[in-house]
């Protein structure tokens, strides 16, 4: 072997190992061991101080505790005692805040906030490695959005999200799609930000502390981001409603069967968990600017938002779920494969406002809410008719009022929504709802038996219940009240004279019809333009034919129309009615009634 290569080798080796003994002295000294200490520290905390770690460590604890083997501890009887109550009041909050309980859910904020600054150790130094409070520019759509309600919230309480809709007037039309000309309702990432910067003032500590626990309970107990939204006095809140379904682009499918491309990419269209929609004074709002991140966390609101009062399962069998929520929202969920994604709609109603001076507002409101006072306290037959959100229910609420309070009252519903009761205490009020196992039909069977004066049905929906309201106003209670989806007077009877034939109570159409004519008074139908403006569009009375022979079995008079923005008296109310009602009223009430009728319709003939 050559002597020169030797020596070069040897040289490398030990420049090598001179190197080796340098690095590790370097890397050895306590400058070095403590610099790579606190990167790691530094790491750590920068992943600890985040909103997923942190509602894994609440999760985990609170799982621990309400677990927790108390008997285990060598307690005192008192000390035990006095444990299991919290353990079990614990447990009970974090069931009831699944239900739409705000007590519960404060109560269970409270305890996350306790446990954030007391054993997890957040403080003023570490707070805005969570949410960037002090960096605009850095924070998310939903991060500001959250800050604003908060701040609204301590303002207007329930009425935070309608006040700043108000304020910045969030429910205008815009133009959704400039290439089609499209128009609807929607509040977008800029205007959150303007608003923020609008609104900016800087937060303190237990502000941000607020905010944070609300962000993490949302994720593990709540709704997601639909969570404050929900308790907000609006008319309701949905999610899964628009955007492309599931995993599926159908844009992308449309893409190669039609050989051209859509507007929106299959990656830049939104998908169907990017959907956030509240429903505000009749309007449909798009919350474009929200989302629940993923499918999962659709899915997971979806799963969780309708259990109240055990409603059963939500499956592939059962592919959709009507129940109510604690606060009495009616809520809907629905799933694949019966709907083409997971998504839920939540309906809220104004107990609180449900007043026809509420209401009913127009000019010459007063002539509407005095009739529909009159047609209560007279026990006429009455059917609400109008679209969905129009306020059937709301004025279903609203006219129970007016009933004498001597009389009975039976509700049949599909889900309860009414929640007479909660609204009329001491009224003799008793309300039934369809189940798995008894349907419609028979629960209004077994109202027969239950000394009912007045039967309230939620909405006529199927032919078995709506053939049943035409019967039971015939023999079974004085009256009835009634809700219906019907867009005109004709609609109406013929609707409910097609229920009678297909269920088989008769077989010949004008015998039907003849029925149904003899039975239905009046019809209070409500309209909703598309400003989300409610109004009562007309009052119909139904006043039978004379003549049976005749080809037509009744005649329609309107008794009041909205015209223009203002209530008129047009048709003056039928003999018939009047002395009908005469007869179930008060003699106070019937000698009012005649003075009403003859201060707005005067002479006008009545049928």
């Amino acid at each position: 072997m050559d002597v020169s290569y030797v020596m070069n080798l040897g040289l490398i080796l030990l420049i090598i190992a001179i190197v080796g003994v340098l690095l590790y002295l370097k890397l050895s000294s306590p400058d070095v061991k403590q610099l790579s200490q606190q990167q790691s520290v530094q790491t750590m905390q920068d992943q600890q101080f985040t909103i997923v770690q942190m509602t894994a460590y609440v999760r985990e604890y609170l799982h621990e505790h309400v677990n927790e083997n108390i008997y285990a501890l060598g307690l005192s009887g008192e000390e035990l005692r006095r444990r299991n109550n919290k353990r079990l009041e614990l447990r009970r909050a974090l069931k009831g805040c699944v239900y739409g309980d705000l007590q519960d859910k404060q109560f269970v904020k409270d305890l996350i906030y306790d446990l954030l600054v007391t054993t997890y150790g957040l403080n003023e130094r570490n707070i805005n490695q969570v949410i960037p409070f002090e960096e605009v520019e850095r924070c998310t759509d939903q991060d500001l959005f959250e800050i604003i309600l908060y701040r609204y919230k301590g303002n207007y309480g329930l009425n935070a999200l309608s006040t700043l809709i108000q304020i910045y007037q969030l429910d205008e039309l815009r133009l959704l799609n400039e290439e089609q000309g499209t128009e609807g309702y929607r509040i977008t990432a800029e205007d959150i930000r303007f608003i923020y910067i609008n609104e900016y003032r800087p937060l303190t500590f237990e502000q941000k502390l607020h905010i944070i626990v609300q962000r993490i309970y949302q994720s593990y107990k709540g709704f997601s981001v639909v969570d404050e939204i929900r308790d907000m006095r609006i008319d309701g809140v949905s999610g899964g409603v628009s955007g492309v379904p599931g995993s599926i682009s159908f844009m992308h499918l449309q893409d190669q069967m039609t050989g051209r491309r859509s507007g929106l990419s299959s990656i830049d269209a939104p998908k169907s968990y990017d959907s956030v929609w509240i429903f505000y004074r009749g309007k449909s709002i798009h919350m474009s600017f929200l989302s629940f991140g993923s499918e999962i966390e659709l899915k997971r609101v979806c799963q969780n938002i309708y259990k109240y009062n055990n409603p059963g399962q939500l499956s592939e069998t059962v592919g959709y779920k009507v129940n109510e929520m604690k606060d009495g929202s009616r809520i809907v969920v629905v799933r694949p494969h019966f709907a083409e994604s997971w998504a839920f709609f939540v309906r809220k109603f104004d107990i609180p406002n449900a007043s026809l001076e509420s209401l009913i507002q127009d000019q010459n409101a007063e002539i509407v809410i005095n009739l529909l006072k009159y047609l209560m306290k007279g026990a006429r037959i009455t059917a609400v008719t109008g679209q969905q959100g129009s306020g059937k229910t709301t004025l279903l609420m609203a006219l129970v009022r007016h009933i004498y309070g001597t009389l009975t009252l039976r509700v049949q519903e599909m889900a309860f929504e009414l929640h007479l009761r909660k609204i009329y205490p001491y009224r003799n009020i008793l309300s039934f709802r369809e189940t798995d196992h008894i349907r419609g039909q028979e629960g209004l069977d077994v109202q027969k038996k239950t000394d009912g004066a007045v039967n309230i049905i939620g909405e006529a929906a199927t032919d078995p219940v709506a053939a049943w309201v035409i019967q039971s106003s015939q023999v079974a209670s004085l009256f009835t009240l009634f809700t219906h989806h019907a867009k005109t007077f004709n609609d109406l009877i013929f609707s409910l004279r097609n229920s009678l034939l297909k269920i088989g109570v008769f077989s010949n159409e004008r015998i039907a019809e003849q029925q149904v004519v003899r039975v239905i008074g009046f019809d209070v139908h409500l309209r909703m333009d598309r400003n989300g403006h409610r109004y009562i569009e007309r009052i119909t009375e139904c006043v039978p034919s004379g003549d049976l022979a005749c080809e037509n079995t009744y005649e329609a008079f309107n008794i009041v129309e909205y015209r223009e923005g203002a209530y008129v008296a047009v048709n003056r109310l039928s003999a018939r009615s009047m002395t009908e009602m005469s007869e179930q009223m008060s003699e106070q009430d019937a000698v009012a009634l005649a003075a009403f009728v003859e201060k707005h319709w005067g002479e006008r003939c009545g049928a």
